[in-house]
């Protein structure tokens, strides 16, 4: 966001001001430039500034880290240390437009000793905020390479930030350099938010936005000194791709201009802090669900980033960048109707299994009210397998807005297009295939000095050492703990601090900012922090705690930080004091004047967005290509039972799951043969899947529907990009290992077979009274119910693998009920047990502690205070896990912490769908009162401890660590606190005799077949819509039957000995068949939906293989309802050989005498409802 346009609420000078980008004044009307004595002493906060903000409900933690400076980081210890490499290196980076990387020198101004902008205005920059020059303590001049190479030497070596020491006089600045969207999570299930969806476009309070979804990675450009970024990584093969098919871009749309625009561009970026995202599609970077016939760019976001909060762009907005600029830009739709939303989603519903991009892309042009076709044709560029639709509530304004850009920005020429344009992307990378530098080397020296003057971001100090631009972990925690200079480093400190109290699955890492290289001091440091969100489940905590704190900044996809850590002198600290308390009261000032959400939308509506994702394309990728490690590690069966549980996760047909149960085992089979032992590379897995895919369409025009499209495979394996390390798609600079999930359980349990086996386990915590539940299930006298024998293996009392004493029991006695009494934490113990129950002809049933959890773990510290105190009160326990453990409740918290990262509804989600059931032992009371503060703020004190543990020590014992003192004072104030608040914790827990019963009356259900999944793991389910019709009570066409009968001697022939009690078991009109009619025409009925509809009844046509009522279609709130069927009709009865459809040749029979007409005088008029079958 620029900051001109940020003050707007902060001062009112409304001084015009020349605009980089005039034709989009309509859009950015309040852009204002401000008195500029201000804007030199203010770093000033973004313009939409969120409402009600409150103070930071974050506190500091009572554990800290400590230091380790007799540690140095191990990135640092390979990097050279010889100060004359790095002086040599550094002067000999020039730039040629095919030569080497460099250094451009840039003019710095000072902040502190940051580098921005110059403070002069320069041509095109007017408008543009200078913050004023802080000098550093001592006068510190900016580190250069011909006059401070020892500073550089500290710099790449590690000391630096080491001995860089944080007192009353550090200060800290961060601007977010790169961003994509927020991620939120929506609350509703899919179904409440299109419901809700509806509701806003019926009433007129929004429109709904539809684009296409491509296929591919997101990367972040912020021009060449912003740098290029992937979704959590930059300066690697996924960026260098990226920059050079952006750089591609501009030459295929402006031709012998391409350069001197790229350089415009990125001046433009530049100048105005902005940054644009986009979607990434390429052949060289790993399969997808198609290989792309061209490499490309769309752009899906325009973000000013300014000095604060960052503004998103509207698509409109969008539009018109992109136009300008002439970037490829993505099909629209916009739906601002009750009849074209409804619409819109019942053809969604009827493509949902086997659309592509054709069919799609002409449904939707059908039924929007404005179709905005994108630049990039998804056919001609990517081809038919289309990924999805991302549909999002936009205020609705949203369609004038886009008329009116649509008149003032008209598509773009391609002045380059037949130009030759140099090697291609997929000629480069065959051509470089040494190794990854190579090919990054290469791609940027194609790009030219227009888009990639300095290669350092890739390179690092030019000694071609990666972990050159790695840094000391402890920048973060100075970052913390400097005074922040502005408004938008506070705000991102508490995001951080936050993040870390409440132990966030996200990682915060800092890189050298070799952009920065000139203004190096001692004093004066620059780094690049990535915030690397590791699991969807943060951004739901981080969604609750916004909830609770509006003023918080939101968690964005893609988040880069550039940070600058600098001392100054008493006097300028006093200043900048000065400045802060300014600002703040300010930015309080001006609360009352912002705007609510986004355009004019209520922040839970602004948020609501679905995607909506095709079967063609979760083929592909998730059944076969997610498939592939299940297939090859555990075999045919265990990949069956993987792809049968995602069909049913995704609602998929009936029909379809036959379908394509046959056609993966079949591809199964297949590869395997084919590959033997091998695995298949899923990067290049579509060589052999798209080879198999269109053997199998040609068969059958049925086989064609199922695959969708297939037959245009482009081959990769000569072009493919070299990415070392194992790293994904996302190009992560510290390789995460990820294993798609390895599922082998039944999918529902529906009764266990008296001739199979039955595996009762705890996943639990010590404490959890699970020994204690298999006496009782031991000793009760009805057993489960049948006369299988039941035998208990305690893990306390088994020496060596517990596991696999239990298979060797089960292999013994294959038919015996076993209960496995002990803890059973974590995905890998649930793949043996699910392993035991295909080897032994078993089921699995999980039996876990009820409790309402947390936002990341099952388990609540209420529950986990039971447990504790439950330990503590044992007495000679055979796993020695009692009160004279002087570590008890550091065991305890390793256990708790085996959970971390799911919530409660996903923890026993993930249970019911492995092993079809789930048995919930009831442990708290539903109406207990709060934990006590101090039992609280123990466990919290320990979690904290416990996590500062295992990030330095792992899982060494505490008595061992650097934190064995305090883990000793922990476990005493523990005791003290639990045996103090004792009455307490046993009050709220349910009696002991009332959870045994409640659990065995849940395993007699499953014993005999009563047994249900829990509500809590209900999914997404929607129908694949093939036809809409108006469905009528079959009671009354049968009522309507027999009268006609007693006074129509011919209907009493014709129906006599017809049993339509048993023969007629629906009845309905159908409007419209997708087969026949078009989707379009069945989707146009979703406006009338589950509405009611009169019929009148005027005649019985029958023949010796059909018969029929005549229906005549009334209306639904004065608009009549047709039918695309030239014969509306009901048919009742089909004879021998005959189907449903044969009864549209009823009025062609009467007409030929083969067919009889009685009249029903006067007609019988039956309601019925519109629904879609």
């Amino acid at each position: 966001m620029l900051a001109s346009k940020r003050f707007m609420y902060v001062f009112s000078l409304p001084i015009s001001s020349p605009k980089p980008f005039p034709n989009l004044l309509l859009f950015h009307p309040y852009k204002r430039l401000v008195l500029s004595h201000v804007l030199t002493t203010i770093t000033p906060p973004s313009q939409s500034m969120p409402k009600n903000q409150g103070k930071s409900g974050s506190t500091v933690g009572k554990w800290k880290a400590k230091p380790m400076h007799d540690r140095p980081s191990p990135c640092m210890e390979d990097v050279s240390a010889n100060e004359a490499i790095i002086t040599d290196s550094l002067s000999q980076l020039s730039v040629t437009e095919n030569g080497a990387p460099s250094h451009t020198p840039v003019p710095p101004l000072q902040f502190g000793s940051l580098s921005l902008t110059s403070q002069a205005p320069t041509k095109g920059r007017q408008g543009i905020w200078k913050p004023k020059a802080y000098s550093t303590t001592g006068g510190a001049k900016s580190a250069s390479a011909d006059k401070s190479s020892s500073g550089l030497t500290k710099l790449f070596k590690g000391p630096v930030i080491t001995d860089f020491n944080v007192d009353n006089l550090t200060y800290s600045l961060a601007q977010i350099r790169a961003t994509f969207y927020p991620k939120f999570e929506n609350e509703k299930s899919d179904q409440e938010v299109r419901t809700r969806m509806r509701e806003m476009v019926s009433t007129g309070q929004a429109t709904l936005e539809v684009s296409l979804k491509h296929s591919g990675s997101l990367f972040m450009y912020a021009g060449h000194e912003g740098g290029a970024y992937a979704k959590n990584s930059y300066g690697n093969i996924y960026t260098a791709v990226g920059v050079f098919v952006l750089g591609r871009m501009f030459h295929e749309a402006w031709g012998v201009e391409a350069r001197r625009k790229q350089a415009e561009f990125n001046d433009f970026l530049e100048t105005n802090r902005m940054c644009i995202s986009m979607e990434l599609v390429t052949a060289v970077l790993g399969d997808h669900g198609q290989r792309p016939l061209e490499d490309y760019v769309v752009v899906t976001a325009v973000t000013e980033l300014g000095r604060g909060k960052p503004n998103f762009y509207s698509t409109p907005d969008i539009i018109a960048f992109c136009r300008k600029w002439r970037l490829p830009t993505n099909h629209v739709w916009l739906f601002s109707t009750r009849k074209s939303v409804t619409s819109f989603f019942a053809a969604y519903d009827a493509l949902c299994e086997e659309g592509t991009a054709t069919p799609v892309c002409k449904a939707l042009d059908e039924v929007a009210d404005i179709s905005v076709p994108g630049s990039k044709d998804h056919i001609k560029v990517q081809g038919e397998i289309l990924e999805g639709l991302v549909a999002r509530m936009v205020s609705h304004e949203s369609s004038k807005h886009m008329e009116k850009v649509l008149r003032d920005f008209p598509p773009p020429p391609l002045d380059g297009v037949g130009h030759d344009m140099g090697q291609s992307l997929r000629e480069i990378c065959a051509s470089n295939r040494s190794d990854e530098k190579q090919q990054i080397r290469a791609l940027l020296q194609s790009a030219g000095t227009a888009m990639c003057p300095d290669y350092s971001d890739w390179f690092g100090n030019g000694s071609g050492d990666a972990s050159s631009k790695n840094v000391d972990r402890s920048v973060l925690t100075k970052f913390l703990q400097a005074h922040p200079t502005d408004f938008s480093t506070i705000k991102l400190q508490e995001m951080i601090r936050l993040m870390r109290q409440n132990h966030f699955p996200a990682a915060f890492k800092c890189y050298h900012n070799f952009h920065k290289i000139n203004s190096l001091s001692i004093d004066n440091l620059d780094f690049k922090m990535v915030i690397h969100v590791h699991s969807d489940s943060a951004f739901r905590r981080y969604q609750k705690e916004m909830r609770h704190n509006p003023g918080l900044w939101p968690l964005y996809r893609g988040f880069f930080l550039d940070i600058n850590l600098f001392k100054v002198n008493k006097e300028r600290a006093a200043e900048i004091s000065k400045d802060s308390n300014l600002l703040t009261k300010n930015i309080n000032g001006s609360y009352g004047t912002t705007t609510v959400g986004t355009d004019g939308l209520a922040d839970e509506d602004a948020n609501l967005m679905i995607k909506l994702k095709f079967l063609t394309y979760k083929i592909r990728t998730f059944l076969i290509r997610n498939g592939l490690s299940i297939l090859f590690k555990d075999g045919p069966a265990a990949y069956r039972t993987y792809y049968l549980r995602q069909m049913k996760i995704w609602g998929t047909s009936t029909g379809k799951q036959q379908d394509l149960s046959k056609m993966l085992d079949e591809w199964a089979v297949n590869i395997r043969r084919k590959c033997g032992n091998k695995p298949l590379s899923s990067s290049v897995y579509l060589t052999e899947a798209e080879t198999f895919l269109e053997q199998y369409a040609k068969r059958s025009l049925a086989n064609q529907a199922l695959v969708g499209s297939a037959g245009n495979l482009v081959r990769t394996e000569d072009f493919l990009a070299i990415v070392e390390g194992g790293r994904d798609e996302e190009g992560d600079l510290d390789p995460e290992g990820r294993a798609p999930p390895s599922i082998h359980g039944a999918t529902v349990m529906d009764a266990v077979p008296k001739d199979e086996g039955l595996i009762i386990f705890f996943p639990g915590i010590p404490g959890c009274a699970k020994s204690a539940l298999c006496k009782e299930i031991l000793s009760a006298p009805e057993g489960l119910g049948d006369n299988r024998p039941v035998h208990s293996l305690m893990g306390d009392l088994i020496k060596g693998r517990y596991w696999q004493k239990v298979a060797g029991e089960r292999k013994r006695k294959p038919y015996t009920i076993t209960l496995a009494d002990k803890n059973a934490p974590n995905e890998e113990v649930w793949r043996q047990i699910e392993d035991m129950c295909r080897s032994t002809r078993a089921s699995a049933v999980p039996v876990v502690p009820d409790s309402e959890g947390t936002d990341s773990n099952p388990f609540s510290l209420d529950a986990l205070a039971v447990f504790i105190l439950r330990v503590l009160k044992r007495v000679n326990h055979p796993g020695n896990l009692d009160k004279s453990s002087p570590n008890a409740g550091y065991v305890l918290l390793m256990f708790y912490h085996l959970y971390e990262g799911k919530n409660r509804n996903e923890f026993d989600s993930e249970l019911s769908e492995r092993f079809g059931a789930l048995v919930k032992m009831p442990l708290l009371k539903a109406d207990r009162t709060p934990l006590p503060d101090p039992v609280k703020s123990i466990l919290e004190e320990g979690i904290s401890l416990f996590k500062l543990h295992t990030n330095r020590h792992g899982r060494l014992e505490p008595t061992k660590g650097s934190y064995a003192k305090e883990w000793t004072r922990w476990e005493k104030r523990l005791r003290e606190i639990l045996f103090g608040n004792a009455e307490h914790l046993n009050s709220i827990q349910v009696p002991f005799n009332f959870s045994v019963k409640q659990v065995l009356e849940q395993l007699r259900a499953i014993a005999k077949g009563e047994y249900k999944t829990p509500a809590s793991t209900e999914k997404r389910k929607f129908g694949n819509i093939v036809f809409a019709a108006v469905t009528l009570p079959v009671t009354e066409i049968r009522s309507l039957l027999d009268k006609l009968a007693e006074c129509n001697p011919k209907a009493n022939e014709f129906l006599k000995g017809k049993d339509m009690e048993n023969s007629l078991k629906r009845a309905h009109v159908t409007l419209a068949h997708k087969r026949s009619h078009g989707v379009t025409a069945v989707a146009s009925y979703g406006v009338f939906l589950d509405q009611q509809v009169p019929i009148n009844l005027t005649a019985l046509l029958f023949s010796d293989k059909t018969a029929a009522l005549d229906a005549q279609l009334g209306s639904i709130n004065g608009e009549k309802i047709t039918s695309e069927n030239q014969w509306p009709h009901v048919t009742i009865w089909t004879g021998e050989g005959a189907s449903a459809k044969d009864a549209n040749m009823l009025p062609q029979l009467l007409s030929e005498g083969k067919a009889t007409r009685l009249d029903i005088d006067p007609p019988i008029t039956i309601p019925g409802i519109l629904e879609f079958y």
